[in-house]
């Protein structure tokens, strides 16, 4: 039984009492001291200690225009304990979406094609909020490959219509919609995919479907598809936060 070993239990029993010590002062002076514990007060398992301290995953969105769904998003999320829109990104200086993201208090920034598709700025941003999952709302320009490269699966887009159909440069909006009345089809409906460096070609990850009604112009049937928008793309991007 060496010193060296005596030295060290007696060095440990000192440590020991010394936290007693402070955790009888602490009660003594009414400290309120929590523990782990559930919902109907039992104690905590190893996993429910985990989820209280896992890190709240963050969204960026981006948008080129008057930001309704980003609106929507902000909205759905911000009661959240999983996930929460942290920032809104937008290549128009003056898109509505940047003021309605100030209002709910979100950061927003408007950016140049420049810092998106030469300096890196706008991936460099994405990095430094520890960005988790980006969403396209409503945005028209093209991702960069170093954005897909970094994000590559956790990049959505929400297109206003059924792809493969209707895709592609420069269908969006009302074009789309018109398209698909010229087309003669009797339904139309939303497609929310994975973003790759290709316009609207990603893997479909989910589609909702509503009636193309005799008598419909663009307007009448964008509305109706901004419903199903409203509706299903706060949902589908919580099931991709839970699942990532």
């Amino acid at each position: 039984y060496s010193f060296l070993k005596l030295c060290k239990e007696i060095y440990l029993y000192h440590i020991i009492q010394e936290i007693c010590r402070k955790f009888t002062s602490l009660q003594a002076q009414g400290t309120n001291i929590q523990y782990f514990k559930t919902q109907n007060g039992t104690p905590a398992t190893r996993d429910e200690k985990q989820t209280k301290y896992q890190k709240m995953k963050n969204i960026a969105i981006l948008a080129s225009g008057a930001g309704t769904n980003a609106e929507n998003i902000i909205r759905y999320f911000s009661n959240e304990k999983k996930a929460k829109v942290t920032l809104v990104l937008s290549n128009k200086p003056q898109a509505m979406v940047l003021k309605r993201a100030a209002a709910l208090g979100v950061d927003a920034f408007f950016f140049d094609r420049s810092q998106f598709y030469t300096t890196g700025e706008v991936l460099m941003m994405l990095r430094r909020r520890e960005t988790h999952l980006v969403v396209l709302a409503g945005f028209l320009w093209l991702v960069p490959g170093d954005v897909i490269g970094a994000y590559r699966g956790r990049i959505v887009n929400i297109h206003p219509a059924l792809l493969p159909g209707f895709g592609g440069k420069g269908m969006y909006g009302d074009r789309v919609h018109r398209a698909v009345l010229d087309a003669g089809c009797t339904e139309s409906g939303i497609t929310i995919h994975y973003v790759n460096e290709h316009y609207d070609s990603g893997d479909i990850i989910f589609q909702a479907r509503c009636p193309v009604l005799p008598g419909d112009d663009a307007d009448s049937l964008a509305a109706r598809v901004h419903k199903l928008e409203y509706e299903h793309y706060p949902r589908v991007i919580e099931k991709l936060v839970e699942q990532s």
